[in-house]
């Protein structure tokens, strides 16, 4: 455990941090982690909203829930968010949750088109199914049946690529949060 004495605006909040980080999933294209903290939950969540009122970041606080936006002049289609929850154990003890992602939009326009895509590939897959027994003309059919999952894993490639245009953000709103709960 260490203790560390933070001050700011005329408050002082002492944040006791056990410091394990532990990733929730081996799947990174969101990844996400949780911290235990050996401190109270309003002494989190006044530690962050004071330190992140004095910073570019653009910041959503509702409840124990914390939503971290880049900088409007800084961002880009790719650019991650942080959405911090900070949850409740005992009264002094919390558990801090966190998750990188897209924008809400852009992270919907995705689920959007991989839900047209596998829609549209049972559609033809059956279309399909149906005109080879039929005797029919099956050549559309057959070309979408091959080019949807050629262009799901392009989907995938694109949400990497994407990925890797905000993973130096991600590491910037990952050491805004490592150094709010270590101060």
């Amino acid at each position: 455990m260490v203790l560390r004495h933070f001050c700011s605006q005329k408050i002082s909040v002492h944040l006791r941090l056990v410091i394990q980080e532990k990733l929730n999933n081996e799947v990174f294209l969101r990844p996400r982690f949780t911290i235990d903290l050996d401190e109270n939950f309003e002494k989190v969540i006044d530690a962050f909203k004071s330190e992140l009122s004095k910073s570019d970041y653009l910041t959503r606080f509702s409840d124990g829930h914390i939503i971290i936006d880049i900088p409007k002049n800084e961002a880009h289609f790719w650019s991650p968010q942080l959405h911090l929850e900070v949850v409740w154990v005992t009264s002094d003890k919390s558990i801090l949750k966190g998750l990188f992602g897209p924008k809400p939009q852009v992270w919907t326009l995705f689920m959007f088109i991989h839900f047209v895509v596998g829609v549209s590939f049972l559609i033809f897959s059956a279309v399909l199914y149906v005109n080879w027994n039929l005797n029919e003309g099956y050549l559309l059919p057959l070309v979408m049946v091959i080019f949807l999952p050629l262009f799901w894993v392009l989907l995938y490639f694109l949400g990497r690529i994407g990925k890797s245009t905000g993973k130096a953000q991600m590491k910037n709103l990952h050491a805004l949060m490592r150094a709010v709960i270590n101060q």
